[in-house]
């Protein structure tokens, strides 16, 4: 089996139709990372106790456990797979195991087909906003196979989500690109920041090919067009105000409207340890 070695990915497993695909690719990720896949369903007692069959509700949790369960030995054979019930609502469930876990994967439950019409407590948008770990956050169709992308505005919580952007291109054999955006109005320094920071973080890679791009226009607006033609979009939690409980609105924008899957990094210290 693939080694599992250190802190596991954490899958939100619930009844939705959009969680086959949540399970797919958090398989992928776990074997890519060389981590264990942790399959967590959030078992509401009080909801049971008020059903007809506290055991029937019991038994369709682990169905879904078992169908999870063999879902991601479809996709990853060689990965190792627990699973985990437990007691309480999913946020709260899979933000306290989010502490100690390498990823959190869940799905979007249909934002970005959404418009503006997303909630502010929909699951993925309170998990991103809390967690303890960086969180995937996954699309209804599966991504494309496309680069790794990755905004860059210099503060230290970019430079922390451009480090685990190498090494997720590095992980899925993919070219990075890193974006930054100057807003209309405001002053172009260069290119220095972003080049130089992207010459820091590949040091650990050096077989990833990366791109930088600066462009003209909405931060928000700009990173969700070129996510159309990425296999995933990546983007510290927020900017240089990164504290828990709180997204900035670049990671809110990627987070409604992207059609490829987001990666909000947080919970990470500046540098991403290596995986086993």
């Amino acid at each position: 089996m693939t080694g599992s070695t250190g802190a596991p990915v954490v899958v939100g497993v619930g009844p939705s139709p959009q969680c086959t695909e949540v399970v797919r690719q958090a398989a992928r990720e776990a074997a890519a990372h060389g981590r264990e896949l942790v399959l967590l369903h959030a078992f509401n007692w009080q909801a049971a106790f008020e059903g007809e069959s506290v055991a029937g509700t019991r038994a369709e949790a682990d169905e879904l456990i078992s169908q999870a369960g063999a879902i991601a030995a479809e996709v990853e054979p060689e990965v190792s797979v627990s699973a985990e019930i437990v007691e309480g609502a999913p946020v709260a469930a899979l933000t306290r195991r989010s502490e100690s876990a390498f990823l959190l994967a869940i799905g979007d439950g249909g934002m970005a087909g959404c418009g503006d019409c997303v909630p502010a407590d929909a699951p993925a948008v309170q998990l991103a906003a809390r967690a303890g770990c960086p969180v995937l956050v996954v699309r209804r169709d599966p991504p494309v196979a496309g680069p790794v992308l990755i905004g860059v505005d210099g503060s230290a919580s970019s430079r922390t989500a451009l480090g685990f952007a190498f090494d997720c291109a590095a992980r899925r054999e993919a070219r990075l690109l890193a974006v930054r955006i100057v807003e209309p109005g405001r002053a172009d320094d260069g290119d220095d920041v972003l080049v130089e920071a992207v010459a820091e973080a590949g040091r650990r890679h050096p077989a990833v090919a990366a791109e930088c791009h600066t462009v003209r226009g909405d931060p928000g607006t700009v990173l969700v067009e070129q996510s159309r033609s990425a296999q995933v979009a990546l983007v510290g939690a927020r900017g240089d105000e990164a504290w828990r409980g709180m997204l900035g609105a670049v990671s809110q924008t990627l987070l409604y409207h992207a059609p490829s899957p987001v990666i909000v990094v947080r919970g990470l210290t500046t540098t991403v340890p290596d995986g086993p």
